[in-house]
């Protein structure tokens, strides 16, 4: 049965500058979690969708993330010869758990994330896409699955998930305007606003890093002019595709860590250490 969303885009060509020095030497993506790279934890969310490309942003400055998403068959033989079976088998894959094609692509420049979608553009598959942000590290039930069911009651309109923020916070996240009430899972709105001024806000609604987003979203990419920051924001595109195909906001059960500070990746470190059933990276597969 074809994927509802064929195509999944993780963007990862971020520099990474609030965790220097150590992302002079490793990608931001690839820091632990406890037992898994951030990255781990958006391919895993990728692949249950049931998406059949999945399309990874980076950048030339970040090889590893290249080899991290390819096989490595001498560590594999090597492990195999110290006598670690499971552990020379799971280096032996590609870091996904079924047959999807996995695709990389450059941005040449930190031109915002609205940019580093457009990049996908190409590789793209035909339908909606899935964007997964892998510092939105989101622990529980998976969003992007979620966020499928919700779109399927949303008909064809991109779907953002959002999560209630201080007013006083807003100015970090993309903020929903809604239309109409907003006590239910599925808020309808009429567009978002980009990193506003606390009191200027129109709702207390941020935009996490998870979006399911119709197709003309790369048409809509490429008209948009850059915004907050002087770069490409995808909530720009988004808001302007609402009046074509409608927008909605989605609740998400699970809980949402900004991994993209280091407080945040800490405090992540320590709830996937906590958790009563930890689910370790070389047990997955198992």
């Amino acid at each position: 049965m074809p994927s509802i969303i064929p195509t999944v885009i993780i963007p990862a060509a971020g520099l990474g500058t609030r965790f220097l020095p150590a992302t002079r030497a490793v990608p931001k993506e690839l820091l632990p979690v406890y037992d898994t790279p951030l990255l781990q934890f958006a391919l895993d969310e990728a692949t249950a969708t049931g998406a059949r490309r999945l399309i990874v942003v980076t950048n030339e400055t970040k090889p590893a993330i290249e080899r991290y998403l390819r096989p490595d068959p001498a560590l594999a033989e090597a492990l195999e010869a110290a006598g670690k079976p499971e552990l020379a088998r799971r280096m032996a894959a590609a870091p996904v758990d079924r047959d999807i094609e996995i695709r990389v692509v450059h941005q040449d420049a930190p031109r915002g994330l609205g940019h580093a979608v457009l990049r996908a553009r190409g590789d793209a598959l035909p339908g909606p896409v899935a964007v997964i942000l892998p510092d939105d590290l989101i622990l529980g039930p998976s969003c992007a699955g979620e966020m499928i069911e919700a779109r399927a009651m949303a008909g064809s309109a991109h779907v953002v998930a959002v999560m209630e923020a201080p007013r006083a916070e807003l100015r970090r996240y993309g903020v929903l305007r809604p239309e109409g009430p907003t006590g239910g899972r599925l808020i309808r709105a009429s567009g978002m606003v980009e990193k506003p001024r606390p009191e200027a806000a129109p709702s207390c609604l941020a935009v996490v890093g998870r979006y399911i987003l119709d197709e003309r979203i790369f048409e809509d990419l490429a008209r948009t002019a850059p915004g907050a920051g002087g770069e490409i924001q995808l909530t720009d595109a988004i808001a302007e595709g609402a009046i074509h195909v409608g927008l909605f906001g989605t609740r998400f059960r699970g809980r949402r860590y900004d991994c993209g500070t280091p407080d945040g990746l800490m405090a992540a470190t320590m709830a996937r250490a906590e958790m009563s059933r930890i689910t370790p990276f070389l047990a997955r597969s198992a």
